[in-house]
């Protein structure tokens, strides 16, 4: 408008003596026209294809008088520099909000990384932690006042857990050693009193069924005793075992009751399954997988065991009806079925070793065959 109002100057100026202006330009246009003056002037945006590319223009258009004249004039601005301009503007505010996002963040995690060393310190202790080893763990002090009371409250309930399982371990070695001894005088005593021939023969029964009861309770409290010493972590991991040959050892134990119940077994041996654990631990694991299966089997039943390096399975045919998932490994669930009660305690032993060393144990039945299936965490 501005540059409109300097042509109608310029203009008056030129053609005050009756001559007439024509100018073209690519982006002025000035002619005389026969059409009416326009009240108002016309403003617009138009595009120009130029090439491939088409470019912006904003226009004005507006009919004047000159000296009584009409002329058309037309007046283009290109768009291009300022398109170029605005989208350089923003490309430079996306980058500079970019790298002060970038800043903010890597900022942000150099300060948190400092102010959270100490509470990551802390927990890496946590997840390292073990029951033997927690007399040696403290949480040092730090500049921070709330990690300082969170470090205290831990080293207070470190030193708790690491008295209660002193204790626990001393009750359990007293009692390994102590319960034993008068249960084994017992039954000697009662093994003696058998041999008394003036004995009654109600007499005799009731000293077998208590020698049984006593047999029963030592077994009892061998297994209570073996639990307790696993959930304290007593047998640390020494080497590696492979159950393959523990498994080997204890077929040619139960052989002779395989024999006697004419059990079929098979056995598929590929690779050997390997863990780290205590050997004694190893023995319990296998003994009470194995035993249960021949145990609880048919006369004349099957015992299938499939080993590879990922998994230990046991498979025996058994009238047996399915064990009910929720009281699988609890303890004290023994069948009231078989023909040799037992303390009820295997299959929580075995779950109990399972755990401590990172294995899952899965039970499943079908076709009267219960399956019992140790895998490695990889599955």
């Amino acid at each position: 408008l501005n540059e409109e109002a300097q042509w109608v100057e310029y203009l008056e100026a030129s053609t005050i003596n009756g001559s007439r202006f024509l100018l073209q330009t690519p982006d002025l246009l000035i002619y005389p026209t026969d059409k009416p003056v326009a009240q108002y002037p016309e403003l617009s945006t138009i595009f120009n294809n130029k090439g491939n590319t088409s470019l912006p223009f904003r226009q004005l258009s507006d009919i004047v008088n000159i000296n009584g004249e009409p002329y058309q004039i037309i007046i283009r601005k290109s768009q291009e520099q300022k398109l170029a301009l605005v989208a350089n503007i923003i490309i430079i505010m996306l980058l500079v909000f970019a790298i002060l996002l970038l800043g903010t963040l890597i900022f942000n995690w150099i300060i948190s990384r400092r102010l959270w060393r100490p509470f990551q310190s802390s927990l890496q202790k946590i997840r390292n932690i073990a029951l033997p080893q927690m007399s040696t763990i403290r949480f040092e002090e730090t500049g921070t006042r709330e990690f300082n009371e969170l470090n205290a409250s831990l080293n207070a309930m470190v030193n708790k857990i690491h008295s209660d399982y002193v204790n626990m371990k001393e009750f359990t070695e007293d009692a390994a050693h102590e319960m034993q001894t008068p249960l084994a005088v017992a039954q000697t005593k009662l093994e003696l009193l058998l041999q008394d021939p003036d004995l009654s023969t109600a007499q005799t029964e009731a000293i077998v069924q208590a020698t049984t009861a006593l047999q029963r309770l030592g077994k009892l409290n061998q297994s209570l005793l073996l639990l307790a010493k696993i959930e304290n972590q007593q047998y640390p991991s020494e080497s590696i075992i492979d159950l393959t040959e523990v498994t080997g050892k204890y077929l040619r134990l139960f052989d002779e009751i395989i024999k006697e119940k004419h059990l079929a077994v098979e056995k598929s041996f590929t690779r050997p399954f390997e863990v780290k654990m205590h050997t004694f631990l190893a023995d319990s694991l296998v003994s009470n997988l194995l035993g249960n299966a021949i145990k609880y089997n048919n006369h004349g039943g099957s015992l299938s065991i499939t080993i590879n390096d990922q998994q230990y399975c046991i498979e025996n045919s058994s009238h047996q009806p399915e064990i009910d998932p929720q009281r699988l490994f609890k303890r004290f669930t023994a069948s009231s079925k078989s023909e040799n009660p037992s303390t009820g305690l295997g299959l929580a032993i075995v779950k109990r070793i399972a755990d401590t060393h990172d294995l899952s144990i899965s039970y499943k039945m079908r076709e009267e065959k219960h399956r019992f299936c140790l895998a490695k965490p990889n599955l």
